[in-house]
């Protein structure tokens, strides 16, 4: 009966999830200039990949000289220039940067996203180290459910997914009752960008699961992106994840790599589904402004 039930909770749904992860913490202007950095191309970016099928944008956000930032006030401005522009679900990271104090990722929330990224653990990240004490997982988690912003759980390893089936036990559903997780496949220190780790990591979820995506770091974007449309999940793209759309050709706006993710789902015959259609998989709280709607001054 365990069995049959994950089967039904993790189903194939009939259109896809497209997220688009445009900008990171790792790579450089400096290096990439086509990098979405300031306010003006994060919200031409937007509009671009949610015309190209994208229905939820998650957002890093850089400072005026171009870096990384957790500042409330650059995380908020982003936030209403998104929703001001596009119908897509804006997702905050909380993971900032590997180099970012665990308080000031708590303070994303203050931003009120409708979603945030809530990674289960701790994990080797390149050179460096992504921290995600228990202690600290378990607050970011209370708090989302305080705020009423629905959590994606990000895993980045097998482990993570034992952490995630603890967190539901001992502090119950998240926010809106849907358990959406991400599967971060292909960071050095992570687990493998392979088919074969997707199929393990699926099997493990908890029963609670209502839906996930993968994510293919650098040259496993594809390879993970036919696994999960071939295992019935969703698709996270972006230049967060890879600068690359060929050997040889690099990517010149995220919209290419939303195009071809949507171009994939409709191969599998579940096309992209649209920003109203991601609000009701995800049950996230009505902050969004219509886009036929003039902001607030």
């Amino acid at each position: 009966m365990v069995w049959q039930h994950v089967r039904m909770t993790v189903a194939p749904h009939p259109t896809t999830l497209v997220t688009v992860a445009p900008t990171g913490a790792e790579t450089s202007k400096a290096d990439v200039p086509v990098l979405p950095t300031t306010l003006d191309e994060i919200v031409e970016t937007a509009v671009s990949c949610q015309a190209a099928g994208a229905a939820m944008v998650h957002l890093h956000i850089r400072d005026s000289e171009h870096r990384p930032t957790l500042d409330l006030g650059y995380l908020s401005a982003a936030v209403s220039a998104v929703r001001a522009t596009t119908d897509l679900v804006v997702q905050l990271s909380t993971g900032g940067s590997v180099h970012d104090a665990l308080p000031d990722r708590l303070k994303v929330l203050d931003a009120e996203p409708d979603s945030c990224s809530l990674t289960m653990g701790t994990t080797n990240f390149g050179d460096d180290v992504f921290l995600n004490p228990w202690p600290f997982v378990c607050e970011l988690y209370q708090l989302s459910q305080d705020r009423e912003v629905v959590p994606e759980f990000e895993l980045f390893d097998l482990g993570h997914v034992t952490a995630l089936r603890r967190l539901l036990d001992t502090y119950g559903l998240p926010f809106g009752g849907r358990v959406h997780c991400d599967l971060v496949m292909g960071v050095p220190g992570g687990m493998p960008g392979t088919a074969d780790a997707l199929v393990a990591v699926v099997q493990a979820l908890p029963s609670e699961t209502t839906s996930w995506s993968a994510t293919g770091i650098g040259r496993t974007s594809l390879p993970v992106a036919f696994a999960s449309l071939a295992k019935g999940g969703h698709l996270r793209v972006g230049m967060e994840d890879t600068l690359m759309l060929a050997r040889g050709v690099p990517v010149t706006h995220n919209a290419e790599l939303v195009s071809r993710a949507a171009t994939l789902a409709d191969l599998a015959q579940r096309p992209a589904m649209s920003p109203a259609e991601a609000r009701e998989l995800l049950n996230v709280k009505s902050r969004h402004l219509p886009t036929d709607m003039p902001a607030a001054d």
